[in-house]
């Protein structure tokens, strides 16, 4: 699809008459519609689920600018396309971000909020480098270590060995078959996530706006995220008036591929309280 001047890739999948749902994915220049293709996709026997590559990741076309700004004006203008008037906005870790900028920038088009291991600002990154200095999953090198939420990458190349690098890092079970798995499928885009990381976020700080999202809000957590900890979640939880925060003891950073059953249980049981799903 042509979306403000960037081609984008866009799956929907479900009924048409359903409610709608879209879906941001994480780690720009890294991620694509796979994940929440794979971890919302279920969601589809009842709703309308929208999945997408971001300006700058997966298939779609690097047309800058790569800012907060054009992303949520990207999700706004697939939600014009589609006909809805409001959608259940959905996002995880930097996708979150985008999500609940799009929540304070367009309450009237938001019906509920789900946030998956995500922050309302910088100041957990120290733990991730902790984190990953202090390991025992492997030995990460030190310039790997040095360049954690910096966007300081000088190639495709050089981004691959980093995410190479820290895949070790995201699950609570460590599985490595599933690490090669991932990073043979993930298509790479350094200036993407240099502008996220280098640029977007030394600025980002949503604290001040969060008691303005006025919609019900799901916040979920993997107990042991190494990335994005319980406690930038409960930050979230504690700023958002309509909010809940469910915590799942069994994941790292992606609680939605860890425990899905789970995870879709808790996501039904939010969207059925919201008075999305009846």
């Amino acid at each position: 699809m042509k979306i403000n001047g960037a081609e984008l890739v866009v799956e929907a999948f479900g009924p048409t008459d359903g409610p709608a749902m879209i879906v941001h994915h994480g780690a720009p220049g890294l991620g694509s519609r796979s994940e929440p293709k794979r971890a919302f996709g279920p969601f589809s026997d009842r709703m309308r689920v929208i999945v997408f590559d971001a300006r700058g990741s997966g298939e779609s076309s690097d047309d800058e600018p790569f800012t907060h700004e054009q992303w949520v004006a990207d999700v706004d203008a697939i939600r014009e396309h589609f006909g809805y008037e409001k959608i259940v906005m959905a996002g995880g870790s930097y996708g979150g971000f985008i999500a609940m900028e799009y929540a304070i920038a367009h309450p009237d088009r938001v019906s509920a909020l789900i946030l998956r291991d995500t922050a309302a600002d910088t100041a957990h990154d120290h733990l991730a480098v902790e984190r990953a200095r202090n390991t025992d999953r492997s030995v990460i090198p030190e310039w790997v270590i040095e360049r954690i939420g910096t966007g300081r990458f000088e190639s495709n190349e050089q981004l691959r060995e980093y995410w190479q690098a820290i895949l070790p890092l995201y699950d609570h079970q460590h599985d490595p078959a599933k690490d090669e798995a991932r990073l043979a499928t993930t298509r790479f885009h350094y200036r993407t996530h240099n502008a996220a990381f280098g640029q977007n976020m030394p600025r980002y700080d949503l604290k001040p706006k969060l008691p303005s999202i006025t919609c019900p809000t799901l916040v979920t957590v993997g107990r042991h995220d190494w990335r994005t900890p319980v406690a930038a979640s409960q930050m979230i939880a504690d700023l958002v008036p309509d909010s809940r925060l469910v915590v799942f003891e069994n994941s790292g950073h992606s609680p939605q591929l860890e425990e899905p059953e789970l995870f879709q249980r808790v996501v039904r049981d939010f969207l059925a309280e919201a008075g999305v799903l009846r």
